[in-house]
Order: C-alpha cells, then sequence, then structure tokens
C-alpha cells in the first residue's frame, strides 16, 4: 500500500469545493481561477483513481466515494486551522496593544511603564495614542482607556478615575505684579482652556461666581498642551488632576485656589469580554487599577 500523500494544493482545492458544492466559490476563496480549481480536483482524482465529483442537472455533487473522502479529511483542515491559529497565537503572547488618549499617556501611562515591564518583563507594550474616544477597541487593540459614562455594550469597563478639574497655575504668578491671591484675581490673568470653555464657566458657576473672562484666553487640544502653557506662565489651567499631579509634585505648578470641581465622566480602562480571562490582559488591566488607586486624589486636602 502506497504512502504517498496527495500533494496539499489538490487537498485544499478538494475541501473548499466539496464544503461549497462548487468550483467557482472554492476557487473565489483559495484566491485562484476556477480552472486552477477544476485542474487540481482531476489531479486529485488521478492520484486516488476515484471519481470524487459528478453532476446532475448542472448542479455538482460528491460521489458517495468523495463523500465519505471528504468526511474524512475536513476535520483534518479544521485541526490544521486551529493549530497554525494557536502557533500564531502564542508567537505574541508577549504582547499587548493599548490604545489610549495623547495626554493619558504622556502625563500618565508612559512614565509608569517601567514599572509594569519589572513586573512583567515577557510582556511587550504598544502603545496607540488615539484621539478618537469612540470605537478605539478595534481588532487590533487589546486594551483601550476610555472616557465618559458608560455603559458600553460587548466591553468589560473598569473605572480607574474620577475626574477632579483643578485650577492650576506657575508659582511665578503667586508672586506677580498682579498677584493671584483670591478668586477675584483671575480677572488680571488669561484663562487656559483645554478643547473648550465650558469647563471654566461650570468651575466659575461651581463657585456661584461668573466673569467675562472665561469667553476669552486660548484653546488647546490636548491637556498635556494647557499644562505647558500654565508651566511656563501663561495663564492660569482648569485641568484634570490626576494629569497635573506630577507638575504639583516638582513645584513646578501650583493650586492657587482649593475650588475643585467634580466632572460626572470618568476614565475607564476596558477590553472586549472575551479577552478578560487572557492572563497579559488581565494581568496589565490589574496593574493600572493599582497604579490609579495609588494616585487617588482626595479633594479635601486641597
Amino acid at each position: 500500500m502506497s504512502t504517498r500523500l496527495p500533494p496539499l494544493n489538490a487537498l485544499k482545492s478538494f475541501e473548499a469545493s466539496a464544503r461549497h458544492l462548487s468550483f467557482t466559490k472554492a476557487a473565489n476563496e483559495l484566491f485562484v481561477t476556477q480552472a486552477a480549481v477544476s485542474h487540481q480536483i482531476k489531479a486529485l482524482e488521478s492520484f486516488l483513481g476515484i471519481k470524487l465529483f459528478k453532476r446532475k442537472n448542472r448542479a455538482l455533487l460528491l460521489t458517495e466515494e468523495g463523500q465519505s473522502y471528504f468526511l474524512d479529511i475536513k476535520d483534518i483542515f479544521i485541526a490544521l486551522q486551529d493549530a497554525t491559529q494557536k502557533l500564531l497565537a502564542q508567537g505574541e503572547k508577549g504582547a499587548i496593544t493599548v490604545s489610549i488618549q495623547p495626554s493619558l499617556a504622556i502625563l500618565w501611562l508612559v512614565p509608569k511603564l517601567s514599572e509594569f515591564h519589572k513586573l512583567y518583563p515577557d510582556i511587550d507594550v504598544r502603545i496607540k495614542a488615539d484621539d478618537d474616544e469612540d470605537d478605539t477597541l478595534v481588532d487590533s487593540v487589546d486594551i483601550a482607556f476610555y472616557y465618559g459614562r458608560g455603559p458600553w455594550p460587548n466591553v468589560h469597563a473598569q473605572k480607574i478615575f474620577t475626574e477632579y478639574l483643578i485650577p492650576v497655575c506657575s508659582p511665578m504668578l503667586l508672586t506677580s505684579e498682579q498677584p493671584i491671591i483670591n478668586v477675584d484675581d483671575l480677572q488680571h490673568h488669561t484663562l487656559l482652556h483645554d478643547s473648550s470653555r465650558k469647563d471654566w464657566k461650570r468651575w466659575y458657576k461651581s463657585c456661584a461666581l461668573s466673569s467675562k473672562k472665561v469667553e476669552q484666553g486660548p484653546i488647546f487640544s490636548h491637556s498635556a498642551l494647557v499644562l505647558q502653557a500654565a508651566i511656563h506662565g501663561q495663564g492660569v489651567a482648569l485641568v484634570n488632576n490626576t494629569l497635573a499631579k506630577p507638575e504639583l509634585d516638582a513645584g513646578r505648578l501650583v493650586m492657587p485656589f482649593e475650588q475643585v470641581l467634580v466632572n460626572k465622566d470618568a476614565y475607564y480602562v476596558v477590553c472586549r469580554d472575551e479577552h478578560l480571562d487572557t492572563p497579559r490582559i488581565a494581568q496589565f488591566i490589574e496593574w493600572v487599577i493599582q497604579a490609579a488607586e495609588q494616585e487617588q486624589f482626595n479633594p479635601e486636602a486641597g
């Protein structure tokens, strides 16, 4: 008995043709011509010495022998596909792709990545900065950071930060020609805006105050930019407490007032439901949660 195996291309053409009962559909799936599929089927039939297909009323059908052969080999193809996918997954088992807002990446996540790498040296983190806060959890992304109120369908979302908006400025403004001592002193200084002017309007309203200054001042597209403007003494900014913390700790920024605006929106770390049990994804999410817990803001502390 011969132990020779049929050519793989011939088997692929047979499996696809038998599954679709169509040479045309098999050709489309395999990205070859119908003539090429027909040629491979004839070559396989010649190799086996058995007729595998027949036609009845122009319809393509399997012969009895062809049906039996198809049932035997289809599971082999499924097993081959599964083994290939498993091998490819193992090749990427040490990598995760994270989609995150640019400012949160620059000011919070990236400075901490060395801590994660010490704990999990075999996991490579790929950062994808994305301004779009919707639909960032695409197939190529394992974990995303969402900003909003949720809930979001078909994802596991873990809240990591309640957002507090705090006024900050360079220490030099506290001792300038027009020193900032109380809220009324803001009329002598530029208000710096992150994305829009609405946050300063809400902050003044929470203080039971109003000011025409909220309609003036530069607007920046990213929190990292408005923070840089504040550090360089260009005005007073109202920013996310978490993003401002490193600059406050370093003394490059100060809070001139204790009035804090609590935002209903928050930051969440998100993954697809079916990926929550993937070890590298679960490990990164758990690390993010722990890192965030260590920096919980106490508005009572000012």
